[in-house]
Order: C-alpha cells, then structure tokens, then sequence
C-alpha cells in the first residue's frame, strides 16, 4: 500500500497536513502531529502495515501496543477517505 499521488503531505514544526486535490474524491484536509508525519513519509513508498510499525518501533520509544494501534488507526482513518491505494 502506499498515499495516492491526488494528496500532498504539508510539514511545519509542530504539525503535518494532508490535503486532498482536486483529483482526490475527499474534500478537505488531515491535520496531525509529527507521528502522522512519519506514517505519511513511510506511505510514500510501497509498504505494509507491519513494516511501518517495524520501523516506528525502531525510532520511537513507546509502550507495547500503542504504537500498533496508533498506525492501524490511521491506516484505517487513510482508507476511509481514499488516500491509500493497494492493499
């Protein structure tokens, strides 16, 4: 799976956005924080749900199972408005 090209990941210091384009069939705009951000960069390629929470795990110190449920709650958010494709 990976974000569709019809969204653009926006950075600043304290804060990510996903905002649709014109193209996309969702109107409007995902506001996150840096863990967000880093879901979003690892979806720009090609991956799987389990290699994304490998890789958090690796930099991310948090308690089991959290970091888990956190990316399988915005994979999940991510299909539901079209911006994932693949499975």
């Amino acid at each position: 799976m990976k974000l569709k090209k019809d969204f653009i990941v926006h950075e600043t210091n304290k804060e990510t956005m996903l905002v649709a384009t014109g193209k996309a069939n969702f109107s409007g705009m995902v506001k996150g924080n840096k863990i967000l951000g880093e879901i979003l960069t690892l979806l720009k390629n090609d991956t799987t749900e389990a290699e994304i929470v490998s890789k958090m795990r690796a930099k991310f110190d948090a308690p089991e199972g959290k970091i888990e449920a956190d990316v399988h709650k915005v994979i999940t958010e991510l299909k539901k408005i079209g911006a994932i494709e693949g499975k």
